[in-house]
């Protein structure tokens, strides 16, 4: 039986909570979270997909505007600088991963950040950790609300699903809507939330994330303005309760201004992946690796093509079962892909999933060679879940590995140098050193900053643009 009230609390909970709330735990994971966003965001401006996306965003016009990452000089509407940008961050399948399953950072930071830079009074960092935590937290709890939420999904992709409400309840804490009105935003967002799985390893799939960071900060607006909604959109089964068949909801705990706040993030730590692709790959990737070194340790000069069959045992997903990816998405989700190019390159990087790459005749002939399984006891849970791999030789050997948790799962969680590491080399695609570092500064220090505006100064920056326009301008002079 659903218990009334919860909606009333979520709204309670966004309007009440402060920056006094905050736990250093908290502060540290939502840094890193931001950082390791911004970096893929930053590396995801040079997909096709951001750039369509952001010709159809110019077209729209606005009394006031944010900035769009790494593109200076250029702005549009602050849900289209939300959309934008979010479509970047998911891009590449780069962005960071939670249990239960969704993507968390990516609809919530775009959303803030626009809405941040609009504001009169900017706010201090704090209170931006604050929005961002609270646009985490809200998504963390209603995933908790379904038991079906922890397996990997089948139907629906759960950033555009709690990822909408997560941009909601941040972006109505940054413009201080009351209790009502947080209410409301949370209602209106629900109306825009979903978007089918079949759209995963499509270009389609990184607009779930724009999405839900722009109908998030369009519905606060809009609550803003005096729209209204279901005041128990939470309470009810044909309310949020539709995405769930075994939604069973709990209201949150009163907060009041003193009192000790328990963050879903306190407890749960983030996965930041080590390459661009769907989580699941990570495990596979990692079992490919150790059988490729135990291979190569007997056979050092041996050649790649004296495997004979290749055997991944993976939990059964359908979406990314793709034997013979085509395009650079469904390479992403594709375990047969992500295999192959570690066993031949001993890793899995951004330039794996290159035209270059994808294409050569020695991947292409592996691909033939993989056969999945898929064991009962290997459940579809990315908490539980495995990978086996056996590679075959035509000498008849067999060299075997499993992966029960990479490095970079919430349980492994990647070191601070590594995750800063992961951020310089995606940022330097398109950032000067400088900058890089003075947004990796920035971020360490948002908690003691009086005001967060350096921060969306920094992402504006693109050295490639920036170097046309010095070019132009010293050929305009001579």
């Amino acid at each position: 039986m659903i218990r009334k009230g919860v909606t009333e609390s979520f709204g309670a909970a966004v309007s009440c909570l402060n920056t006094a709330h905050l736990t250093d735990e908290v502060i540290r994971r939502s840094k890193r979270m931001i950082l390791d966003t911004l970096g893929v965001g930053l590396l995801g401006t040079s997909t096709p997909v951001f750039n369509t996306v952001l010709q159809y965003s110019q077209n729209q016009q606005a009394l006031k505007n944010s900035k769009v990452w790494a593109r200076p000089g250029l702005s549009v509407p602050p849900q289209y600088a939300a959309f934008v940008n979010g479509v970047a961050v998911h891009s590449m399948d780069f962005d960071d991963t939670w249990h239960p399953a969704t993507h968390p950072s990516g609809a919530v930071l775009p959303a803030i950040l626009a809405v941040a830079e609009t504001l009169p009074i900017k706010p201090s960092g704090l209170e931006l950790l604050l929005a961002f935590s609270i646009g985490i937290e809200v998504q963390g709890r209603l995933l908790r609300f379904s038991k079906e939420a922890y397996n990997i999904p089948k139907r629906f992709h759960p950033p555009a699903v709690v990822g909408v409400m997560g941009s909601a309840a941040a972006t109505a804490k940054l413009l201080g809507l009351p209790l009502a009105q947080s209410i409301a935003a949370l209602a209106i967002a629900c109306s825009s939330a979903g978007a089918p799985m079949a759209n995963a390893a499509t270009q389609t799939k990184p607009l779930h994330m724009g999405n839900a960071a722009r109908g998030g900060l369009e519905a606060s607006e809009l609550a803003l303005l005096g729209l209204e909604g279901n005041t128990q959109i939470l309470d009810l089964e044909s309310g949020f309760g539709a995405f769930y068949p075994d939604y069973i909801p709990c209201p949150l705990a009163k907060v009041t201004p003193t009192s000790h706040y328990r963050w879903v993030l306190e407890n749960q730590n983030i996965a930041q992946k080590r390459f661009p692709a769907h989580l699941g790959m990570h495990w596979v990737a990692d079992a490919a690796k150790e059988a490729r070194a135990k291979f190569l340790d007997k056979y050092p000069d041996a050649d790649m093509s004296q495997i004979e069959k290749i055997t991944l045992k993976v939990p059964s997903s359908r979406y990314v079962d793709c034997p013979l990816p085509v395009t650079e998405h469904q390479a992403r989700h594709s375990f047969q892909f992500n295999c192959c190019s570690a066993l031949l390159d001993g890793d899995v990087t951004v330039e794996s999933f290159s035209k270059s790459q994808m294409n050569r005749r020695p991947l292409q002939q592996m691909l033939l060679k993989v056969n999945l399984e898929n064991p009962k006891d290997n459940h579809s849970s990315f908490e539980t879940m495995y990978c086996e791999i056996s590679v075959e030789t035509t000498q008849g050997e067999k060299f075997t590995a499993r992966c029960d948790t990479f490095y970079g799962h919430w349980r492994k969680p990647l070191s601070h140098e590594d995750l800063v590491k992961k951020f310089r080399a995606n940022a330097l695609t398109v950032l000067t050193p400088d900058v890089v570092e003075g947004i990796i500064y920035t971020v360490d220090n948002l908690d003691k900053s009086h005001d967060c505006s350096m921060l969306w100064s920094y992402m504006h920056f693109n050295k490639y643009h920036m170097k046309q326009k010095e070019e132009h301008r010293c050929s305009v002079s001579v």
